[in-house]
Formats: structure tokens, sequence, C-alpha cells
């Protein structure tokens, strides 16, 4: 399954990249087709994998396994919408499925907090507050449509609880647990920051999400909030692993990355505030310069682990080793991709294409590799 929704979002990626070269969709139809159809499956998948190490339980059950492809089958729905090919029935169908996993899920988190021996890792409690923030979302969804004339404002209230909210906690709690990994290196003060630091986080994403949609001196407010909690984690990145070690490791790289691109977007959305940018342009620039390097970093790491589960191999550090090639650069080429975007030039996209075709190069030698030892053991070149 995890293996599948990583092929997804790269995808999801690729295609709506194109989509937006071509012009062929509506940008709403193709930031729901990236964010809808891949990255909340992915990231309902990724916490069904940490959510037990992080409370020291079993597997999730089967029901909770299959949560992804509802919220897949939903954005299906929301995607088709958008392009006028489904009715607004579809819509709400969709925010209803939608809904009922997010509700499903958050019920899962609590229990297996509550079964875990000792006390579980603070990192579950920003999955869980990111899922308050994804439910608070789609309930505006039928709300939108009871209240035509607060659309505009509801939709930015929309757009922010999930991108922010929903997107940004789940990655800002996933990387303190995910970037020590990589590095072989304990971050003793990883615990400490997750519980400092979600009620700033949280308060920064509910002000930036309603200064958006009514008043936006609160925005900037939230800006402070959240850009410090980012910047935080940044710094105790560099006090812990230098960035000699962070830029000489692909998987490591592309996470720094999309951290500089998140605290960027958040600079950038102040300008926003200001009318000195577009707020027209968030959206793509988001999606290249946080949510690529983002998944790429995350896939680099967990793709050998969900091909070779159990104990390290040496086909599993091959694997590594290959899908790490050129993170440093990938990370520049969507990090520069995002700034262009930001400032509505479309060449962002041909950027980002530039740095998603090199990991799906990579991604495609490695499974030729893994493949080839199933087929022929013991002759791997």
């Amino acid at each position: 399954m995890l293996i599948y929704l990583g092929g997804s979002a790269l995808t999801a990626f690729l295609v709506g990249v194109a989509l937006s070269i071509l012009g062929a969709t509506s940008p709403l139809a193709t930031a729901h087709l990236v964010l809808a159809v891949a990255i909340m499956p992915l990231i309902f998948g990724a916490i069904t994998h940490f959510m037990p190490v992080l409370t020291r339980t079993g597997g999730p059950h089967r029901a909770v396994w299959l949560m992804p492809l509802t919220l897949q089958v939903a954005g299906v729905l929301v995607f088709l919408y958008f392009q006028g090919a489904a009715g607004l029935g579809a819509l709400h169908a969709a925010a209803g499925l939608s809904l009922l996993s997010c509700i499903g899920l958050s019920a899962w988190l609590i229990r297996r907090a509550k079964c875990t021996l000792g006390k579980p890792h603070p990192g579950w409690r920003w999955y869980l507050a990111a899922l308050a923030c994804l439910g608070a979302g789609l309930a505006l969804v039928p709300v939108m449509s009871v209240w035509p004339e607060l659309w505009p404002s509801l939709r930015l209230l929309h757009l922010h609880l999930n991108m922010l909210g929903f997107v940004g906690l789940t990655a800002v709690g996933t990387l303190q647990v995910l970037m020590p990994t990589i590095l072989s290196g304990p971050d003793a003060g990883a615990s400490i920051r997750l519980q400092q630091d979600l009620p700033l986080a949280l308060v920064g994403v509910a002000l930036i999400a309603i200064g958006a949609a009514f008043w936006w001196p609160f925005s900037l407010l939230g800006a402070l909030s959240l850009g410090h909690v980012v910047a935080r984690l940044g710094w105790a990145w560099l006090r812990r692993y230098g960035l000699r070690m962070i830029a000489n490791s692909g998987p490591a790289a592309s996470l720094a990355g999309a951290l500089i691109g998140f605290l960027m977007l958040i600079a950038f959305g102040v300008a926003h505030g200001f009318g000195l940018l577009s707020g027209h342009d968030a959206v793509p620039a988001f999606v290249a310069a946080f949510l690529m390097p983002l998944v790429i970093g995350a896939l680099s790491q967990l793709l050998p682990v969900w091909c070779i589960p159990g104990r390290r191999t040496a086909m599993r550090d091959r694997l590594h080793k290959i899908l790490g090639v050129g993170g440093a650069i990938r990370s520049l080429l969507f990090l520069g991709g995002g700034v262009l975007l930001a400032f509505g030039q479309n060449a962002g996209f041909w950027l980002a294409a530039a740095g998603l075709l090199s990991f799906v190069v990579l991604v495609l030698r490695a499974l030729a590799l893994l493949l080839f030892s199933y087929l022929a053991p013991g002759k791997i070149p």
C-alpha cells in the first residue's frame, strides 16, 4: 500500500506539472489532483506507518490501512467536480468521505496512544492536531454552498487549514523523527521541541487562516508564530548535524530543502498580505518548494524500507544510495521553481519538472535492480 501511495504521489506531481505547463485544466482542478488524490492519501499512509513506532504498538487494522484508498476515491470526485465533469453532489460526497476517514484515523490515533506502554512519543499529538485542522477544513465545504456570499473567505480558511494545518503540521512533526533516522544521529532535543512547539504552531496556523480569510494582520502574527517553530527546527538541525552532513545525504538535503521552502512560503504569505505578491500563485509555489522536496526526501529514505522490510540488508543500502543521488541539486531546483512560481513565472514549472524527472529515473533504476535481485539472486552487478 505504501509503495503504491508513493508511486501515486510521484505520478500526480508529474501529471500536475504537465497539465499546468499545457494549461489543460483549471488551477483549482490541478491543485486538487495533487493534494486530494495524492498527498492526503500518502500522509494518511505515512501516519499509519509512523504511529505504531511512536506508540510502540502493532500494525494498523485493515480498515485503517485502507483509508488512503477511500481518500483517493474522494479526491477523484473533487477533481471531476472542478473539471466540470461532476455536480455539486460529488463535491459534498467527497468531503463527507474524507471527513469520516479523518474522524476514523483520529480515533485510531487516540486509541493507540492510550495503549502505549509508558508515554507515547509526543510526535503523535502533531498528527492529531493536523487531522483536527483537516477536519475543520473539510467541514467548511458544505458551508460554502449554504452561504455563497462567504465563499471567498471560507475558501481561504479551507485552503490554509488544509495546507498549513494538515500538511504543514504533519510534515514538521514527522521531520523531527525522520531526519535523525536518516543521519543516524539521535536528536535529544526533538521530544522537548515537539512538546513545546505544538501550541505555537497550532496557534500560528489558526491565525494565518483567520487572517487570510477575514483580517490580514492576524496572518502576520500567525506567520511569526509558525515561522519561529520552523526556523527553530532548522537551527537545531544545523547545530546537531552541520550543513555539510545534511548536504551530503540525498534524503536529508531534500528534507532540509522542504523546511527552507516552508519557511520561504510563510514569508511570501506575509508579502502577499502587504500586497507585494499575488495569492493566486501561492498554491503552485507551495507544491514546488515544499511538497515536492518533502515527498521525495521521505520516499528516498522510506521506499527501500517499504520494499525490503525487516532488518537492514546490503540491497536496502544500495537502494538508499541510488535514491539519494543528487538530493541537494534537486532541492535547489524545487526551491528555484517555487520562487519563480511565487512571482508568477511559469518557468518554475520546468525547474520542478526537471527535479521530478531526475528522481523518477532513480526510482526506476532502483526498482529494476530490486527486480533483478529477485529474478537472478546472486548475480547482481
